[in-house]
């Protein structure tokens, strides 16, 4: 659970820098959004594969 809030934590930082990008035409802002979505896919990943991981444990029992 501690991975998901991290998930809307970095979702609710990378809002600004979205604003302004798109609303202001600020490239910089578009380097931030892009490595932040990056993090974001990596940590989406983790998350798959640990709630992958604890489905199949589960199962196991």
């Amino acid at each position: 659970m501690k991975q998901f809030e991290e998930v809307k934590r970095l979702v609710a930082e990378l809002e600004a820098d979205a604003d302004k990008f798109y609303n202001k035409g600020n490239s910089a802002a578009g380097t931030r959004v892009r490595k932040g979505m990056q993090d974001l896919k990596n940590l989406a990943q983790a998350i798959r594969l640990e709630v992958q991981e604890t489905k199949n444990k589960a199962a196991g029992k």
